[in-house]
C-alpha cells in the first residue's frame, strides 16, 4: 500500500478529536448527564468521519487530474453518507 501523506489540516483536526476524547473522558469521571456525554460521542464520530473522507479523496486524487477533485469529493460523499 503506498503511503498518502496526511493534510495539514487533518493533523489540526486529529488533534481537535484527541481534544475531545479527553473532555469525554473527564466528563465520565465526573458523572456528567449520559446526554451531554452522547452528545460529545456524536460530534467526535462525525468528526473522524470527516477524516475519513479527507483521506479517501486525497488518496483517490493523487492519481487523478486536479480538475476531478471536486467530482470525486462529491462521489465519495454520497458513498460515505451511505
Amino acid at each position: 500500500m503506498e503511503y498518502v501523506p496526511i493534510p495539514p489540516m487533518t493533523t489540526q483536526r486529529i488533534n481537535r478529536i484527541i481534544g475531545q476524547l479527553k473532555g469525554i473522558q473527564r466528563m465520565m469521571e465526573t458523572e456528567r448527564d449520559c446526554h451531554e456525554i452522547l452528545q460529545q460521542v456524536s460530534a467526535v464520530k462525525k468528526a473522524i468521519d470527516g477524516i475519513s473522507k479527507e483521506l479517501v479523496v486525497a488518496d483517490i486524487c493523487k492519481s487523478l487530474p486536479k480538475e476531478s477533485t471536486q467530482k470525486i469529493e462529491r462521489v465519495v460523499d454520497r458513498v460515505l453518507s451511505m
